[in-house]
């Protein structure tokens, strides 16, 4: 730990210097033999001790090596410690203190460790909660075998860790297409008889039948239609409502965090299957991300949903600030545990202007909060907005928390499985 250390050699027997200088003075006034054996005894032990807890201070060295720099809940976080000894003398224990703020993750331990020794060990857990976090900083604790000297060693090399929200398959939740040709809205004058298929996707409630692909259909045992080339697919809006007020339940069973991984699930359908995906949600500041395609985009919506906290913006607010962004045929996915249904007159709003909602109502009374959604209900179905009443049931099954390695894909078949195979990844030294 020579590099990003701090080195503390402290003596913690005060009383040692005082006892020698008192058996040198006795010695010097009243010579006598048992003065100097206490003289030469105890002045050798200081010495020896010195030099003991001296050649510990710089021959210990303590490596960190994580594989990851970022995870989903669930994942499993991987650590390789290293603790060398380069110096003569060995070391009895060696307490290695971390300061991780990873939630439950605490890889403190004792170690003992001979001379020009070197001793490896790996440390392992479960990412429970999203965020940003530091693994690091460590200090090293330990002392000679006389405990006159205590050694401490200070290292600041640390790395910041974004653990994601789970994405998981929602086969229950289907998004209201917006009316673009290939997206399952019939339009007479459409020009759908000359366009041509570029890809395929799974198949959504109110597709034309005339564009399922029978090959991939077959061959996967799911029904999948075309994608066209001439006719874009609609964008999507994920709208997160993330006021405090609204929120039910507790931990990861509170609405919040169901909220998040509906958001993050849904983006991840979306951009699968060809759509632009933007998200809007406002905790204690706005995000605002425009839909587009790409792979950039998935990761700027999971590391926007794994910061977010709540905030005292309601959804009424954010829908009547983002509103007019959003375009005639968008497609827009409105996740709320507000049942109180004071966002409706948004929704209608957004119909008027030709844009095509989806509720997703987080049932705050199956989360241990009070309110009652029918009537909420009972609008929306009057309105015809496609909606659903989601309780925690929905959510709590093993596919919620898919990683065990670090980075997951999803199979045509809906299933998850490992990107990399855990041998193929390298380990990298904390900095």
């Amino acid at each position: 730990m020579e590099q990003n250390c701090t080195i503390k050699l402290q003596l913690k027997a005060r009383y040692l210097p005082y006892l020698v200088a008192l058996f040198l003075l006795l010695q010097l006034i009243v010579p006598y033999k048992g003065w100097m054996i206490l003289l030469v005894g105890l002045g050798g032990a200081w010495l020896l001790s010195y030099l003991w807890a001296r050649s510990l201070a710089h021959g210990l060295e303590l490596t960190r090596e994580m594989r990851y720099g970022w995870a989903q809940v669930g994942d499993k976080l991987q650590e390789r410690f290293t603790l060398a000894n380069k110096g003569l003398a060995p070391s009895t224990w060696v307490a290695i203190l971390d300061r991780s703020n990873l939630p439950g993750y605490n890889t403190s331990t004792v170690k003992g460790i001979g001379e020009r020794a070197v001793i490896h060990w790996f440390e392992e857990s479960i990412c429970r909660r999203r965020g940003l976090y530091t693994l690091g900083p460590t200090r090293l604790e330990t002392s000679d075998p006389f405990g006159f000297y205590t050694v401490t060693l200070d290292s600041t090399a640390s790395v910041t860790m974004m653990v994601m929200p789970p994405v998981v398959h929602l086969p229950r939740l289907d998004v209201a297409p917006a009316g673009r040709a290939g997206e399952g809205r019939h339009t007479a004058r459409a020009l759908e008889q000359v366009v041509s298929a570029s890809g395929v996707r799974e198949h959504q409630p109110g597709d034309s039948l005339r564009w399922i692909h029978w090959p991939t259909t077959a061959r996967c045992n799911e029904t999948f239609v075309r994608i066209f080339d001439s006719t874009p697919s609609s964008n999507w809006w994920i709208l997160l409502d993330m006021d405090r007020h609204a929120q039910a339940g507790r931990g990861q069973r509170a609405t919040e965090e169901h909220g998040v991984i509906l958001a993050a699930s849904l983006a991840d359908r979306g951009l699968q299957t060809g759509k632009a995906v933007g998200l809007a949600m406002q905790g204690e500041e706005l995000t605002w991300l425009p839909p587009r395609l790409s792979t950039d985009q998935r990761w700027q919506i999971l590391r926007a949903l794994a910061l977010v906290q709540p905030g005292p913006y309601s959804l009424a607010k954010l829908m009547s600030s983002t509103g007019p962004a959003l375009k005639q045929r968008n497609g827009v996915v409105i996740i709320t545990p507000d049942v109180e249904g004071s966002w409706l007159d948004s929704v209608a709003f957004l119909l008027r202007r030709g844009v095509v909602p989806t509720v997703l109502l987080l049932d705050r009374a199956s989360f241990g909060g009070e309110g009652d959604a029918s009537q909420t209900i009972a609008s929306l179905e009057a309105m015809d907005v496609t909606h659903y009443l989601v309780t925690p049931d929905l959510l709590d099954k093993p596919e919620a928390r898919p990683g065990q390695i670090g980075q997951w894909r999803r199979t045509a078949r809906g299933h998850w499985e490992p990107k990399f195979h855990p041998r193929e990844l390298v380990w990298r030294e904390l900095t």
